[in-house]
């Protein structure tokens, strides 16, 4: 569990367990996973070389920064209860449309890891997510959703994300971002 659970569990003030975490005081073995503070012995893989488990965090751009820390707390919460071992925690800023993920193409391709846990399916990818975690399946290794059931977003936004994609190939992003968003006002305004 976390410092913030562990502190409230026990019936102590949160900023006052995150003092005596500062100065080695705290009762309990504590260890850091990223920016968040674990209580209790980590709990490690197999093997530090062949099986690791990674927590993978992306948001869409960067005024969505501030969601990528929750994002990561959450999945990492969630993988200790699974009684996993988080070997390493991989963040991204980077749209699910395309292919221009350097973190999450280099951690396809690694072959140590074994399990990549992540929030909901379209933080992992998009499209095309089940063609990926089969081919993951194939190669022994697996992919973890804590939320499996879909995110409802709205079929504007989907159709806009797509559209300033496709417009962005074409014209350049700033261009296109703006043609998408013309066409979906275009689209959506009353026509009486």
């Amino acid at each position: 569990m976390n410092l913030k659970e562990w502190a409230a569990s026990t019936g102590i003030a949160y900023i006052t367990a995150r003092r005596q975490y500062a100065a080695g005081t705290l009762p309990v073995p504590t260890y850091r996973i990223g920016r968040l503070i674990m209580v209790g012995e980590p709990v490690t893989g197999t093997s530090a070389v062949a099986r690791q488990t990674v927590v993978y965090a992306r948001v869409s751009s960067a005024d969505q920064k501030p969601d990528l820390e929750r994002q990561v707390a959450r999945v990492t919460v969630w993988a200790t209860s699974q009684k996993l071992g988080v070997d390493r925690v991989v963040t991204e800023v980077g749209s699910a449309l395309n292919g221009h993920r350097k973190k999450f193409l280099a951690l396809l391709r690694d072959p140590a890891v074994s399990t990549i846990v992540v929030e909901h399916r379209d933080r992992f990818a998009r499209f095309g997510a089940e063609y990926v975690e089969a081919a993951l399946t194939a190669q022994g290794r697996r992919l973890l959703v804590v939320d499996p059931a879909e995110v409802d977003d709205d079929l504007v936004r989907d159709v806009t994300e797509i559209l300033t994609s496709l417009c962005a190939r074409l014209y350049g992003p700033r261009a296109g971002a703006n043609r998408a968003r013309r066409a979906v006002e275009a689209a959506t305004e009353d026509p009486a």
